[in-house]
């Protein structure tokens, strides 16, 4: 793969040059030196296909529901191997997620609720309107 500037990366990870950025900042990313060189191009930072495959595990992780402290988490265990801990913050994301199904679960049924009431009609004002009133 040949050298890719911050742009290319981007769009080869699916996001935009300042999530690059953040990532760098967040310490998830590296961030290459500079070369030194005469040229203008000489000077703009290159990424290669270990960058990319690491954008593309950032992206991938974020979809799976995990936290970007979890990821860099992750990102630390693939260079350890440290597979049980790897388990571990699967485990828990994926208890947390089970626990956002059932919230959004318990949010569905209210909503759903509140539409029969609101289907079946009378003069009173609109159960779903009147719900959200503090």
């Amino acid at each position: 793969m040949p050298a890719l500037t911050i742009a290319k990366l981007a769009a080869e990870g699916g996001v935009g040059v300042e999530t690059v950025r953040y990532y760098q900042r967040r310490g998830l990313m590296p961030e290459p030196e500079r070369p030194n060189g005469a040229s203008a191009n000489g000077r703009v930072r290159h990424y290669g296909a270990e960058d990319v495959r690491r954008l593309r595990f950032i992206r991938a992780a974020q979809s799976a529901g995990f936290t970007l402290e979890e990821i860099g988490q992750l990102l630390s265990l693939d260079a350890t191997e440290d597979r049980a801990r790897a388990r571990e913050l699967a485990r828990a994301r994926v208890s947390a997620l089970d626990e956002k199904i059932r919230e959004l679960q318990s949010a569905r049924d209210a909503l759903s609720r509140l539409a029969q009431v609101c289907e079946q009609g009378s003069t009173r004002l609109c159960p779903i309107l009147t719900a959200f009133e503090p």
